[in-house]
């Protein structure tokens, strides 16, 4: 079976993309992922099946299988916009790692194709899986949530030492440029200690030059009334701006990295 015909499992594909990668990207959206996190902006994603959430426009099915090619075919459209910005495929989700040989294979034919890559991944998966994989992505946005391992288990419902792992072992390939974004998320990890520790970790990857600060914000919570689900929460506030500069102060002091705010 050629990478074309390789079929996986899709909730969405966003065109003209400029925070996911360098340059204007396209965004492919695989369906299923490991963790529960509770803030998290896309709840669709978290389960394999495919699902009906009501929204504004009413039911919608969240969800479709289709091939490396028809992807492609989407992704191609914009092929004038890569060339001049820099830009291409970015896969994301979920955790695009929870389908691999889908994921290898749209980056396989994306790499074929003169199209660059980037995946936004927390890592979370065995070694041998990502490994396959990294000679085929340019750019991975890796997802660095805390670095105590029982706290991240509470917020998210898995421990974070095989990512840190993975995390380590990406860097030390050298195979891609990789680069740490951080959800800042209120009562999680939004205080400079939690922060300055992520920043320190960051710093001690080789090869990585950039630490980004991704403030929480609530627009997902209408999904969850919408599949039906309690999101948990819905009472806490969103960072302001002086807040997250207070942040990135406190991770610039701890790091060597290029340290922003947003990606």
């Amino acid at each position: 079976m050629s990478d074309k015909q390789v079929t996986g499992r899709i909730f969405d594909i966003q065109r003209y993309s400029i925070h996911d990668g360098r340059g204007i990207r396209t965004i492919v959206f695989l369906k299923g992922c490991v963790l529960r996190c509770r803030w998290c902006c896309n709840p669709e994603s978290q389960r394999y099946e495919i699902e009906t959430m009501q929204t504004q426009d009413g039911v919608k099915t969240i969800g479709r299988d289709v091939s490396v090619g028809e992807v492609m075919d989407v992704v191609e459209r914009d092929r004038g916009y890569y060339r001049r910005s820099g830009g291409g495929l970015t896969l994301s989700g979920g955790e695009m790692l929870c389908q691999p040989d889908f994921a290898l294979a749209l980056l396989r034919e994306s790499k074929y194709r003169g199209i660059t890559t980037a995946v936004e991944s927390m890592g979370c998966a065995e070694w041998g899986t990502i490994e396959k994989m990294l000679p085929y992505i340019d750019q991975y946005l890796l997802d660095v949530k805390h670095t105590d391992a029982q706290k991240h288990r509470e917020f998210t419902g898995k421990s974070n030492e095989l990512m840190l792992e993975n995390a380590r072992k990406i860097a030390e390939s050298g195979l891609t440029e990789l680069i740490v974004r951080v959800p800042v998320i209120p009562a999680f990890n939004a205080t400079a200690e939690e922060i300055a520790s992520i920043a320190r970790f960051a710093d001690s990857l080789p090869g990585v030059k950039e630490l980004h600060l991704l403030p929480y914000h609530r627009l997902g919570q209408d999904k969850y009334a919408g599949l039906g689900r309690d999101y948990s929460m819905k009472d806490v506030v969103p960072p302001d701006n002086a807040f997250m500069t207070e942040l990135l102060r406190a991770a610039e002091r701890n790091c060597r990295l290029r340290c922003q705010i947003g990606g």
